[in-house]
This record gives C-alpha cells, structure tokens and sequence, in this order.
C-alpha cells in the first residue's frame, strides 16, 4: 500500500514555507504541486504582478531544484534557451555551453512572445527531459519541470502556442487577481518590510531533496485507479471530440495526465485511491487549453471552461 501520507505530509510543509511569502492563491499552489509529482509541466495564465513568478521560484527552493528564469522575447533564439557548442581552442574541441533548460525548475516567462521556432526548442526537453545539440544528446534533470506563464490581455507582438507544444503541457492554470482580504495581506507584508528579491530573509527553506520527491513520485504512481475512473476520464475526453462547438478535442495525452494528476491529487488528499471528485477538479486545468474552439461558438460566447462544464454534466459519474 502507498505511503500517501508521506505525500500529504511533504505537501503540507511546502505550502507552509510558501505560505511565508505568498498569500492566497491555494489551488494555484495545489495544481502545481500535483504536476510536480506527476512529472508535467504547468501553462500558468494571469495578468502581471500576481505572484506567478514568486510561487515559481519559491517552489523551487522548497524541493531543493535548481532554478533558471528566461524571458522570451522576440529576438530569442533556441540555442539561447538550450546551448550551443562553443570551440576550445586548448583541447581542439568543442564543449557544450548549457543554456538555462539544464536545471531543475525553469520558469519561461511570457512564452508566448517569442516566435514558434524558439517555442520549438522546449518540445523535446519537455517530453523526453533531455536535448539534442548538433546530434549529440545530453539528459536533463530527473525533476526537470517548465512553469510557463503569459498574458491574456496583450497580443501584440505575440505568438499563439502551437497545439503540439500547448499539449506539452499537463495543465493550464489560471492565475486570478487576489480576493480583497487577501491583497490587504499582501499589502500589510510589504508595510512590515517583506521584499519579494530576497526569500532568505523571509526564512524560505527547503523541506524535501530531490531523492525524496523522486520517491514521492513514485508513491503517488502507486495509488489505485479502479476500473470505472479510468474509463470515467476516457469517456470525458472522448465525449469533447464529440462537441459541435469544437474543431479539435482533447488528445489521448489529456486523458493520460487527468489520470496520473488524479493520483496526485488523491494522495495530497491523503487516500490510495481516486475517487471522481479528484477528476472533476482537474478536469478543466488539463482540457481547456487542448480545445480549439469553432469561431461560431467563440462568437456566441462560448469558452474551453464552459465546454469542460458542459462534458463534466454529460458524462455520468461512477459509483464509488
């Protein structure tokens, strides 16, 4: 049987160190905890200046992961993002320069605004955790781990995510704007003095190694999926190929993360078991951003989240 309380217990002591510098945003915190033991990449979608990148690098501390940043910008070229081999002239050889995909946590920051062959660049770090270089591989960190963010409000100068790198992505999260109680906290950490530069000094530690979330991943791979939820999820998935609002469903690998993300979820929640409810709250992080929309439902006001509802309604959920 697996040791979920082992997973629950590690979670509490990550969301109490975040919880030193960031206020709210609880299920922002959960949905990345869950990729992070289920090995996905997370598309986290927000305006600027709500803590995206704090949880990010935060996070990172945490679960003892080395942390890089890249701003992506137009003029941002894949070697930029994954290296280059530079000539020795002393040893007549060339040696790989690392680029910043070679750690632990990489936040890409507004990944939308650069152009899609740079996007490219990340498809087979984020598939296969490893790079090729003039032909040559080099295998990345086992906890290798994109946290993308973008803006939905500028498109200038921006790119669309092609479908093949949006389903890279275990979930697209949406970022909101604090409650009014909760900004009232942030604002009375900053009168006290908090800097957001410098988690040191707001006593930010780490409370797992990479050995430990190694073995927490493999606990979560333990917990039990009965028959009925696996083919509850592909029902779900299969049922948005079906919609007449869509012009593309959600892929097989949808279905894939909705159920190792449920076995996440369940363990966080301290039981070796999925039950539904793990699926319907992960239902619209893993599917909304694998939906392409006809321009006629877009113009009636519809959305991915309102489709996901709509699926959720349909589709009848097995007895536990």
């Amino acid at each position: 049987m697996p040791d979920v309380i082992a997973v629950s217990n590690a979670a509490e002591k990550i969301r109490t160190e975040l919880a030193k510098v960031v206020v709210g945003q609880a299920d922002v915190i959960d949905h990345l905890l869950v990729a992070l033991l289920s090995e996905g990449h997370v598309l986290m979608e927000g305006v600027p200046g709500i803590a995206k990148t704090l949880i990010a690098r935060s996070l990172a501390l945490t679960v003892s992961a080395d942390f890089n940043r890249v701003q992506f910008t137009p003029d941002l070229m894949p070697s930029d993002v994954i290296g280059t081999n530079v000539f020795d002239l002393s040893t007549s050889k060339f040696n790989l320069r690392k680029g910043p995909v070679f750690t632990g946590v990489l936040l890409a920051d507004e990944i939308n605004r650069t152009p899609p062959k740079t996007q490219a660049a990340l498809l087979e770090a984020m598939q296969e955790r490893r790079v090729t270089v003039d032909g040559e591989e080099h295998i990345l960190s086992p906890v290798f781990t994109v946290l993308a963010t973008q803006n939905p409000i500028e498109y200038e100068g921006t790119y669309p995510l092609p479908e093949a790198e949006l389903d890279r992505f275990m979930f697209k999260v949406i970022v909101p704007y604090p409650a009014f109680e909760t900004e009232v906290g942030v604002l009375s950490r900053y009168n006290a003095g908090f800097n957001s530069i410098r988690l040191e000094e707001a006593g930010v530690k780490p409370v797992i190694d990479m050995q430990e979330l190694l073995a927490l991943r493999k606990t979560v791979n333990a917990v039990a999926a009965e028959q009925p939820i696996i083919e509850y999820i592909a029902k779900l998935v299969r049922r948005t190929r079906e919609n007449r609002n869509l012009v593309l469903g959600a892929s097989p690998r949808a279905s894939i993360w909705l159920l190792l993300g449920s076995k996440a979820m369940a363990a966080l929640r301290g039981r070796n078991f999925v039950i539904p409810d793990d699926v319907k709250q992960l239902a619209a992080p893993v599917l909304r951003h694998r939906l392409i929309l006809r321009p006629e439902a877009e113009i009636e006001g519809v959305n991915a989240d309102r489709v996901v509802e709509s699926t959720l309604a349909e589709v009848e959920v097995p007895r536990q």
